[in-house]
């Protein structure tokens, strides 16, 4: 059995452990009610900026736009594609970056033209590691995630899927579905589709855009995608934040639990010493009698 000395070291080291455990958790929970409070300043304008391009796909529906092409005479082999990986710059979250970085790792696997985007220290030194070439990094973003970097990383997807350089753009992140629950998602950012913003409503009628409804779109298509990758930096900021609480609630837990015990031996331990301190005295006092 450990003596008591020893035992009260490890005890004060848990007690420290979970203090910073304990601060963790509530610095993680002032970012993410912050997080999604910004997020929601923000829905309002996406949300018009939708109904906008809605507007506009109703009133020209023959319209051409480069942000629609499916370029479907290009072969599924031969269609280069680019992920957008969004994982944190830290750990201690649980397994919120091993799942979205084992989801890249299943996505890309599937073709031979990957080009990888990447937001966030861990992923980024992930794939250094794997050897795996990374075309892009986005430093400071996963911590920080704001409509100024979510405007950097969709004017460089943009101007890569306008050259034709890619042919489909998809981003790899995680959702909170619920306080309680998170998943992993890639969605298609380029080319755009049609059907998730027609919607054939009575009374419209074709209409005339000045300058033209091409150049209408080609101002509202990329703020739209700064407005959907700030979304998507955000659920994955907010998903990190959530991960990080419930792991460092299961930490504190746990060093509670492990304090519970150790005081259990400190004081059997306790018990012991003052035995034998007991058998001692009456040793001594038998032997001066003798």
């Amino acid at each position: 059995m450990a003596n008591m000395r020893e035992i009260r070291t490890r005890m004060k080291s848990i007690q420290d452990i979970m203090k910073i455990t304990n601060a963790m958790y509530l610095i993680s929970s002032s970012k993410l009610k912050k997080a999604r409070k910004n997020l929601l300043a923000v829905e309002p304008y996406f949300e018009k900026l939708q109904a906008t391009i809605n507007d506009i796909l109703v009133r020209a529906p023959h319209m051409h736009q480069v942000y629609f092409e499916r370029r479907e005479e290009i072969k599924p082999e031969d269609r280069k594609k680019g992920y957008i990986v969004i994982t944190a710059d830290k750990g201690l979250a649980g397994s919120y970056n091993h799942n979205v970085i084992k989801k890249a790792e299943e996505e890309m696997n599937r073709g031979n033209n990957s080009y990888l985007f990447v937001a966030g220290q861990v992923g980024r030194q992930y794939f250094k590691r794997k050897n795996v070439f990374v075309d892009a990094e986005f430093l400071y973003t996963a911590q920080n995630p704001t409509m100024y970097r979510a405007q950097l990383i969709s004017e460089t997807i943009i101007n890569l899927f306008e050259k034709r350089q890619l042919d489909e753009i998809y981003v790899i992140y995680t959702k909170m579905i619920t306080p309680m629950k998170a998943e992993v998602q890639s969605a298609r950012i380029l080319p755009l589709e049609r059907h998730k913003f027609e919607r054939m409503a009575a009374g419209y009628q074709h209409a005339r855009f000045e300058p033209s409804p091409e150049e209408v779109m080609d101002h509202l298509v990329p703020n739209y995608i700064k407005g959907l990758l700030y979304g998507v930096l955000i659920e994955s900021f907010s998903s990190e934040q959530n991960d990080r609480m419930t792991a460092m609630e299961a930490a504190t837990k746990s060093a509670k639990e492990m304090l519970r015990e150790l005081g259990l031996v400190y004081n059997r331990a306790r018990q012991a010493s003052i035995t034998q301190e007991i058998t001692e005295i009456v040793s001594g006092a038998k032997s001066l009698k003798k």
